[in-house]
């Protein structure tokens, strides 16, 4: 059994049962048993991001269903979820999601809110290519899996570039600028798919590989092995298509990004 990872466990379900209260650092480390100073470090090497970033993303997170699920106000919602400021909150919602609050809650119930539908411009110039497969563990599962190249390991905003495969299969990022990328990868259910939106959770996620693209390497490849989502992975807050649409989009659409921008997993 390992320690050091249950610590870790306890601490993110801590930021999920008390998202809504002015945690501090402390906190948050002594729900694990840790010291503060060294706790930021551990929780970083265990999940790829800061103690922050993790319970920002949990916030943005809520704050999604609460927008789909409730009547409440922007403003009530930034309360309800432990902001103090409407201007914070959404300017960490829209960073994450890739919608102002408003917006996304206003697409999404009229089943409209997908990332294609939010696509700028290509980028001109240059661009090239990330290619290869991705797998899905557990064979016979009926899943669509969604691609993505973010500038972060965290799968929000809206990406450079992105793929749709059903299943295991091969995907093509095109359109993709010079730079270092993510790959970032979520599985969800095709089958017995609950139809409202912020109940739809993705069942397996694949690691946020780093890439480089560039005039000398123009076509990337890499192969992407999912696996089964855990707490330790940040809430996915890019509004995917299977997870925030009422209705699913056509198998093998290809949404390509002009821009940078969960796994999701509540306990």
């Amino acid at each position: 059994m390992d320690l050091t990872q249950l610590a870790i466990e306890q601490a993110i379900a801590t930021m999920w049962n008390r998202y809504d209260e002015p945690l501090s650092l402390a906190e948050i480390a002594d729900s694990a048993i840790m010291n503060e100073f060294c706790f930021p470090r551990v929780f970083r090497s265990m999940t790829g991001a800061s103690p922050g970033r993790f319970l920002s993303a949990i916030r943005v997170f809520k704050a999604k269903h609460l927008l789909l699920q409730t009547r409440l106000s922007v403003t009530e919602i930034a309360y309800q979820v432990g902001y103090n400021s409407l201007g914070t909150f959404t300017s960490r919602f829209s960073r994450g999601v890739g919608a102002p609050p408003g917006r996304y809650r206003a697409k999404s119930q009229a089943g409209g809110h997908r990332v294609i539908d939010m696509a700028p411009l290509p980028p001109s110039g240059w661009t090239g290519e990330v290619m290869g497969s991705v797998v899905v563990p557990e064979r016979g599962t009926a899943t669509r899996t969604y691609v993505g190249l973010f500038s972060s390991p965290a799968i929000e905003g809206l990406p450079v570039s992105c793929d749709i495969v059903d299943g295991s299969g091969a995907y093509t990022l095109r359109g993709v600028p010079s730079g270092s990328w993510y790959v970032r990868a979520a599985a969800v259910r095709t089958q017995q798919v609950d139809p409202r939106p912020w109940a739809r959770q993705p069942r397996f996620v694949g690691p946020g590989e780093k890439v480089t693209v560039g005039p000398d390497e123009c076509a990337v490849k890499l192969d992407i092995d999912l696996r089964a989502a855990t707490i330790l992975d940040l809430p996915i807050l890019l509004a995917l298509p299977e997870l925030d649409n009422f209705g699913p989009p056509t198998a093998g659409e290809l949404v390509t990004i002009g821009g940078p921008g969960p796994a999701g997993v509540v306990p």
